[in-house]
């Protein structure tokens, strides 16, 4: 969750400074969660609202229900334990109002503004934000690259650390 929100924040400071920023690179991004007309953000408008009140009720249990499905790992639990610990660690109140502003947002018009390199990383499965997400982005974004790494799950800077490296490292080489 936390990327994709960053990946946002960097495509507004892109938007808003393109002098202060080289490049982006966006890891498992989505402009919007919720589906709408001609889009697929992965979620409906209920899916969300159930999310968002289920975190309000029990933030404890709502992150040890959610972090293994963000996670996507089913054969490696100890990275859904890993992401539970980070969610429990979080302030309650902070982690609602992250979560508010990040699964109601709506970014998608904000994309095509950038005029920076951006490399845009999906994963072939990912729960949070489908491949459709990240083609989306990718066309929104004049110039963006595009690559689908092999790797399960929202984090694959957590699943698959060395492809998620060598992906970023080898974008970044070619700016040079």
């Amino acid at each position: 969750m936390g990327h994709s929100v960053s990946a946002m924040i960097g495509v507004l400071a892109a938007r808003m400074a393109p002098e202060r920023i080289g490049a982006l690179v966006m890891v498992a991004p989505s402009p919007r969660y919720i589906d709408d007309e001609g889009y697929r953000g992965g979620f409906s408008a209920q899916d969300i609202e159930e999310l968002l009140d289920s975190l309000e009720s029990n933030y404890l249990g709502w992150s040890a229900a959610m972090a293994p499905v963000i996670m996507g790992n089913a054969d490696r639990p100890e990275l859904g334990e890993e992401l539970t610990n980070s969610f429990c660690a979080t302030d309650p109140a902070m982690a609602r109002v992250f979560a508010r502003t990040t699964f109601l947002s709506d970014s998608r018009e904000d994309l095509k503004e950038v005029s920076v390199p951006t490399l845009v990383l999906d994963c072939t499965q990912d729960a949070i934000a489908p491949r459709e997400v990240g083609a989306f982005v990718h066309q929104a974004i004049p110039g963006s690259t595009l690559l689908t790494l092999d790797a399960t799950g929202h984090c694959p800077h957590m699943s698959a650390p060395e492809a998620t490296n060598e992906a970023i490292t080898g974008f970044l080489a070619g700016l040079r």
